[in-house]
């Protein structure tokens, strides 16, 4: 198994953790359609949260929160466009976090951005 695909799987299940904690709730792990995948939706009372996971082992590729650039912001922006018309949720507010997990430091350091970015593109 590839060291980048098993530190994906694994900040994802700490991501979805965290937020379960902070009492959301996880209703789909990557979504995927034409636009691209997003790792994971949660609903938070009434409002749909699309959460890009980030997981890095150091910080010499920049920090979790630097790698969702506004291209990154722009293609997760189209996911849930995509993921909202197929489960015909267009009337819920949405909100866009990032979850970003340094496995440099033992146990993990992870840390949620609510509202990390508006809906870009």
């Amino acid at each position: 198994m590839d060291g980048r695909g098993e530190i994906g799987r694994r900040g994802e299940a700490l991501a979805a953790e965290l937020l379960r904690a902070k009492g959301l709730t996880i209703v789909e792990r990557n979504f995927r359609c034409r636009a691209g995948e997003i790792d994971l939706v949660a609903l938070d009372g009434p409002t749909l949260v699309f959460v890009e996971v980030r997981s890095r082992r150091g910080d010499r590729a920049g920090t979790p929160f630097e790698s969702v650039d506004p291209r990154k912001q722009a293609q997760v922006t189209r996911v849930a466009r995509h993921f909202v018309a197929a489960r015909g949720l267009l009337d819920h507010d949405v909100r866009f976090d990032v979850v970003g997990i340094r496995f440099d430091q033992e146990p993990p350091a992870i840390e949620h951005l609510s509202a990390a970015f508006d809906a870009a593109g």
